[in-house]
């Protein structure tokens, strides 16, 4: 029997996945729990290829849920120092795109380890070259590399969804979550850390006493800055895996939505920032190719240019959706929808030449919503005590 967790927690595998060194359960969180970390070097380079060339998507980020996680192998040096603990570092890349993904990344080691067995030249990856991100994160993700890193990629469905909700669920608490998702996964592994060197998001004291708060007791020093990935050098390994990771899964990004979709200008998307004007004209071009879903899931529906592109997108414009209850159900309480009370009568106490107002009267003085006579549904005006 194929339960519904079963269905929800099942990833999509295309091409290239057919015998796999991994288990692609392992990077999908599911029910608050942290996935196990990959058993070796080799499972953590296929578990991450799979996810970075976009072979193997789990399905609930677009609809439910938090998207991928992925926590590598734990390096044998770092399992040697359970005393003392490792040095980590988080940073994200992509936080400002109208398309595609935000990916956040930690990296960690044993601080003990020889310098000679970690990397020279991390910086902010924003300030490396290319070729230089490139070289590093290889040496990472080499058989002989002593750094353990951990990448969580939040889809655009998933960012768009949190903050389209009627409560919203913005990005900077997004953020944080992202975060402390990765130093919880470190923990369950088994991993003792003893500092984290964050890039702040939002006040950095404020961040700072939050993770303090959330991870009392577990003797983590918190180190929250402004160009964090700039000054510490697992801050600034982390920000390496995000911003190379992010960059592979948009250059070999797969359309979710084909066969029966196809973008115009297909990958042409520049650097998916709003000020690009490769990004402007791309969205210009797709504006509800895909009618009515205005875009596809590359696409940051929460954005404001993707809003007003599907606003302003004159002969493409999408169907226009006109909400029967946000127009009828109207008062002076702000336009809010009716609260379940307004649909019991209240019987006004009868005074001195005045008159109890009958349901009828009470009905017309205000519109119903279609639905209710489509039902034949009328106004409660009564409740009845049930019997035995």
């Amino acid at each position: 029997i194929m339960t519904i967790e079963t269905i929800i927690n099942r990833p999509i595998l295309t091409e290239g996945t057919e015998s796999l060194s991994f288990d692609p359960s392992t990077i999908l969180p599911f029910n608050n729990k942290s996935p196990a970390p990959q058993p070796n070097r080799a499972a953590t380079n296929d578990a991450l290829d799979a996810l970075l060339k976009n072979s193997l998507r789990p399905t609930p980020c677009d609809v439910y849920g938090s998207g991928p996680l992925l926590l590598s192998d734990i390096p044998v040096d770092i399992r040697k120092n359970d005393e003392r603990g490792v040095i980590l570092g988080i940073d994200e890349a992509g936080r400002g795109p109208v398309l595609g993904p935000m990916t956040y990344a930690a990296a960690f080691w044993n601080p003990d380890t020889n310098s000679d067995n970690i990397p020279s030249g991390f910086n902010d990856s924003k300030q490396l070259s290319a070729e230089k991100r490139a070289s590093l994160f290889k040496e990472m993700r080499s058989e002989a590399s002593c750094i353990g890193f951990a990448l969580r990629v939040l889809h655009a469905s998933e960012i768009s969804r949190n903050q389209l909700r009627r409560a919203p669920y913005n990005l900077n608490a997004m953020s944080h979550d992202a975060a402390m998702e990765m130093i919880w996964a470190v923990l369950d592994a088994g991993v003792k850390i003893d500092t984290a060197y964050i890039d702040t998001v939002g006040l950095p004291d404020q961040y700072r006493k939050k993770l303090e708060n959330v991870f009392e007791g577990k003797g983590i020093t918190f180190i929250v800055e402004k160009k964090a990935d700039a000054k510490y050098a697992p801050c600034s390994a982390a920000s390496v895996v995000a911003k190379e990771s992010r960059d592979t899964m948009i250059s070999n990004w797969k359309w979710t939505e084909t066969p029966n979709y196809q973008p115009q200008n297909s990958h042409a998307f520049g650097s998916g920032y709003p000020s690009d004007p490769k990004c402007k004209s791309w969205l210009d071009a797709n504006t509800n190719i895909d009618v009515p879903f205005g875009f596809p899931d590359f696409v940051r529906f929460s954005w404001g240019p993707a809003k007003n592109a599907l606003k302003e997108g004159g002969d493409k414009c999408g169907p226009i959706v006109r909400w029967e209850a946000d127009e009828d159900d109207e008062d002076d309480s702000g336009g809010r929808q009716s609260s379940l009370d307004s649909f019991v009568v209240k019987k006004k106490v009868q005074g001195k030449g005045r008159k109890t107002e009958s349901l009828e009267e009470l009905r017309r003085k205000k519109p119903r919503l279609g639905v209710f006579n489509d039902l034949g549904l009328s106004k409660v005006s009564k409740f009845a005590q049930a019997t035995n």
